[in-house]
C-alpha cells in the first residue's frame, strides 16, 4: 500500500513505574510467564517500548532527576536515574530486550529490523523549570509551578521557548542528559517525543504547547542539542489524539520551518478527542489517511515515520469489572484500530501500560485503566500472606468489589482467563489474544497491502434483513462524533441507513452494555476532521 514509505517496526507497550512495579511483585514463574506472553516467541513477540522521562500519572508519585532550583547546567542531575533503577523500571526494560533478542535472533541481530526498540517521552519537567498556572498563582506560588502537575497555557515553560529561554535550554539538556543516563544502563533509546499530549493540560503531570510553540523549542533548544550529542535519535512531534494531527504536522513540517530538519516522525494517540470513552480507538481514522497524502502534497520525507505511541482502555479493568462482553469489545477495538493505522499508513502501534494490578494501577491521580496482562500475585498456587491490594496501590475499590476475585479457578478459566497463568498470578485478556493474531504474524519489516471487502467477492456471507449478525455485528459506533466514511458495500450494520420523518440520515445500534444508542448524518463538516 505504501511501498515507498518506511516498513512496519512492530508492535508493543510502556514500561511505566506501574508496570514494572507489577512485574516485580509477581514470582519468578509469574515473571517469566509474562515475560514469555509480552516478548517471547510463543506470546506476542512486542518488539516496541515506551517509557516516561520523569514521572506520568502512572507513577506512584510525580518525580524527577533534578529537583535543584535553577540548575540550568544540570550540576545536580542524577546520572544513574536512581528512582528507574530502584522501581525496577530498567531491569524490566533489559529482560525485555533480552527476552525478544533469544526469541527473534534474526529480527534483532538485523539492523533494519532493530531488535527491541523504546522510546521516551516526558509528561513534565521538574517544576521549577514551569511557569505557574492560575491555581498556583492562588496558592502564592508566583516564581513557578509548585509542582509537576497541571499546566499553564500556552505552554508550560517558565520562560518561555524563545531563543534566549535559560529553562527551555535546561529541558533540552534535559532530554539529552536522560538518553546519556539509560545509555549507560545499557538501553539505547531509539526516539523520544517531545512531550506526551501536549494539547491537554491535565491534572497530572503535564506540559502544554501548541504547534507553535512546540516549533519554536524544537527549533531553539531540543533540535540542536540532540543533533549534537544524540544524533541517531528520532525526534517526534505531537504526540496526542488524531483529531489534530493534520494541524501540528503541516505547520511543523512545512520545509520553510526551522524544527522540520530536526523531525523524524509523528507520533498520535487514539483517544477521542471529545472524550467519549466508547470512540476511543474509533474517531480519527480518515485523518491517518489525509494525514499521508499531506505528506506528498508537502514532499515529506519518505522516512518520515508516523506511529501510535499510546493507547488503552478506561476506567478500571475487565477482570474487575466483570462484563465479558465488554471485555471482548475492548479486545475487537484494540485489533480493528491497528488494521485500520496500518491500512491507513502507520509504522506501529504502542499499548499503554504493559501489565497493571487489578484495579488498573498504581495511578497517582487515580486515573485507572486497563491493560492485556494484570498482575495478580495473591491468586497464585501457594501465595501466602500476600495482600490483595500492595502498598503501591491507593486507590482502593474505586469501582466497588472486584469481580474476578469473587470467582474460582475454574470459573475464570471457564470465561477465557487461563487457570495456567492465574495459577502464577497472571491474569490474561481477551485483548491479549486479539492483538496476537496481529503482532505474532506481522513482524518488524512487513508492510501493508491493500483490501478491501466488497460484494462482488463470492462465497461472502452478508448479513440477512433484520438480523444483526454475520456481517459485521453490532454497530457499536452509533455514536455523536464518529466520522462517517464511505465504502463498498460489505453488509455491515454500520452501512444500515433509514431516512427518518426529519429528513435526516440516521443509523442505529449499541453501545457495550447493550444500551441502544443512535445518531445522525450531520448538516456540516467537522473542521478537525474534515470530510465533505
Amino acid at each position: 500500500a505504501f511501498p515507498d514509505r518506511e516498513p512496519i517496526l512492530g508492535f508493543g507497550g510502556a514500561f511505566t513505574e506501574a508496570a514494572a512495579l507489577n512485574f516485580w511483585s509477581l514470582g519468578k514463574e509469574g515473571q517469566d510467564a509474562a515475560m514469555e506472553l509480552l516478548f517471547g516467541k510463543e506470546g506476542l513477540g512486542y518488539s516496541l517500548g515506551r517509557t516516561h522521562m520523569n514521572s506520568c500519572d502512572f507513577c506512584v508519585q510525580s518525580y524527577s532527576f533534578d529537583d535543584t532550583d535553577d540548575d540550568f547546567n544540570l550540576t545536580n542531575f542524577d546520572p544513574l536515574l536512581t528512582h528507574d533503577l530502584e522501581s525496577g523500571m530498567i531491569d524490566m526494560m533489559l529482560l525485555a530486550t533480552k527476552t525478544l533478542r533469544d526469541a527473534y535472533p534474526k529480527e534483532t541481530e538485523n539492523p533494519s529490523l532493530g531488535g527491541m526498540r523504546i522510546i521516551a517521552s516526558p509528561w513534565s519537567p521538574p517544576s521549577w523549570m514551569k511557569a505557574p498556572t492560575e491555581k498556583d498563582e492562588d496558592r502564592g506560588f508566583m516564581a513557578h509551578a509548585e509542582n509537576m502537575t497541571g499546566s499553564a497555557l500556552p505552554v508550560c515553560i517558565r520562560d518561555g521557548v524563545g531563543r534566549d529561554s535559560e529553562y527551555a535550554k535546561s529541558w533540552a539538556l534535559y532530554f539529552s542528559k536522560f538518553i546519556s543516563g539509560y545509555k549507560n544502563h545499557g538501553i539505547n533509546f531509539y526516539g523520544v517525543t517531545v512531550q506526551n499530549e501536549p494539547e491537554f493540560p491535565a491534572p497530572w503531570d503535564a506540559c502544554a504547547f501548541d504547534y507553535y510553540t512546540q516549533g519554536d523549542f524544537i527549533a531553539n533548544h531540543l533540535g540542536p542539542q540532540l543533533a549534537e550529542s544524540h544524533p541517531d535519535i528520532k525526534l517526534l512531534i505531537f504526540d496526542h489524539n488524531k483529531d489534530h494531527v493534520i494541524h501540528w504536522a503541516k505547520y511543523l513540517l512545512d520545509s520553510n520551518h526551522p524544527a522540520s530538519q530536526y523531525i523524524d516522525g509523528t507520533a498520535y494517540h487514539w483517544y477521542a478527542g471529545g472524550m467519549d470513552r466508547l470512540l476511543d480507538g474509533a474517531q480519527g481514522n480518515p485523518n491517518m489517511h489525509r494525514l499521508l497524502s499531506e505528506f506528498d502534497v508537502m514532499n515529506v520525507d519518505k522516512k518520515h515515520l508516523v506511529l501510535g505511541s499510546e493507547a488503552c482502555h478506561c476506567p478500571s479493568t475487565g477482570y474487575a469489572g466483570g462484563d465479558l462482553n465488554i471485555a471482548w469489545a475492548r479486545a475487537s477495538r484494540n485489533a480493528h484500530t491497528i488494521l485500520a493505522d496500518l491500512a491507513a499508513g502507520s509504522n506501529g502501534f504502542i499499548e499503554w501500560n504493559l501489565i497493571l494490578d487489578s484495579v488498573g494501577g498504581p495511578n497517582h491521580l487515580g486515573n485507572m485503566c486497563d491493560s492485556p496482562l494484570l498482575a495478580v500475585p495473591h491468586r497464585a498456587l501457594g501465595a501466602q500472606d500476600v495482600p490483595v491490594q500492595l502498598d503501591f496501590e491507593h486507590a482502593g475499590y474505586p469501582f466497588g468489589p472486584v469481580f474476578g476475585d469473587q470467582k474460582t479457578r475454574d470459573e475464570l478459566n471457564a470465561i477465557g482467563i487461563p487457570a495456567k497463568y492465574l495459577d502464577v498470578g497472571v491474569v490474561v485478556q481477551p485483548m491479549y489474544y486479539y492483538v496476537g493474531h496481529i503482532t505474532k504474524f506481522v513482524r518488524p519489516g512487513s508492510r501493508a497491502v491493500n483490501g478491501l471487502v466488497d460484494s462482488s467477492f463470492k462465497d461472502r456471507t452478508f448479513r440477512p434483513k433484520g438480523q444483526s449478525v454475520a456481517g459485521g455485528g453490532i454497530n457499536d459506533l452509533a455514536r455523536n462524533g464518529i466520522e462517517v466514511t464511505v465504502w463498498p458495500c460489505e453488509g455491515s450494520t454500520r452501512q444500515e441507513w433509514n431516512y427518518n420523518d426529519d429528513k435526516q440520515f440516521q443509523v442505529f445500534g449499541n453501545d457495550w452494555l447493550g444500551v441502544p444508542t443512535t445518531s445522525c448524518l450531520s448538516k456540516r463538516a467537522e473542521k478537525d476532521l474534515g470530510g465533505l
